[in-house]
């Protein structure tokens, strides 16, 4: 079974745009969770801008399925993921301008501090993920410096799903799956996923565990309401046991 991990930063987005507390962060969690989801991410950056540490502390204290806390591994981010200690941390290579993920870690260069904050991690007993491109070389990289697992950043194959160059895209994701699978990495996938190119990529990316999604999954749910949308990505990701 593959899991839905939901991204709640666009709730946090709006929220933030006027102020006060609606919507509520945790309450979509616990819609999100009613749903069937099997877990909760959260990306909190520097400035505030949609997630924040509150938001952090209050879903570390409700939630019943696995958290993931995505960021930059910054000193005042490893500090609150170690506070909380999630389920897992997933580790993006982020400056703090950027609007939204853009890339995945380049672990070709110097890299001992990176193998570093995931001992630390580890120490807290925290499932570690890193954030890739779909490039085998990258995936044995993050087998060497200790992670668990590896994010596929899924950018490129969702902009060209449907094209004549998807096939040529995704057979770069599918030969990062399996050495993610030869080296013993967990797998999971996000960014830029929605209703009609998951599919697909889930039933045909070997070894695949989990998909973080959010932008898609909120703008469907303006629509669909925010229940129904988590149930119609469950049911995208082959799920049989949604609520």
């Amino acid at each position: 079974m593959i899991k839905l991990s939901v991204n709640l930063n666009k709730i946090a987005t709006l929220r933030n745009a006027r102020g006060g507390d609606r919507p509520n962060v945790v309450q979509a969690a616990r819609t999100c969770i009613a749903a069937g989801c099997h877990g909760i991410t959260v990306h909190p950056r520097p400035d505030g801008r949609h997630i924040r540490t509150q938001d952090v502390l209050d879903l570390a204290a409700m939630l019943a399925v696995e958290f993931n806390i995505e960021g930059y591994p910054s000193q005042e981010f490893l500090d609150l993921v170690c506070r909380v200690r999630p389920a897992q941390c997933t580790l993006v290579p982020d400056p703090p301008e950027v609007l939204t993920s853009n890339a995945g870690w380049n672990l070709k260069g110097e890299v001992r501090w990176l193998s570093e904050v995931l001992k630390r991690l580890h120490e807290h007993s925290i499932r570690t993920s890193l954030f890739l491109e779909p490039d085998p070389e990258q995936a044995r990289r993050a087998k060497d410096i200790g992670t668990d697992r590896i994010e596929l950043y899924t950018e490129r194959y969702a902009k060209m799903f449907a094209t004549p160059e998807q096939a040529q895209v995704f057979t770069m994701f599918h030969q990062a799956a399996l050495v993610a699978q030869e080296v013993g990495l967990g797998l999971n996938a996000g960014h830029d996923l929605n209703l009609d190119n998951l599919p697909f990529f889930a039933q045909n990316i070997p070894g695949l565990l989990e998909v973080s999604i959010g932008h898609a999954l909120i703008c469907d749910a303006l629509d669909m309401g925010l229940r129904e949308a988590v149930k119609a990505y469950l049911r995208a990701l082959g799920s049989t046991d949604e609520i």
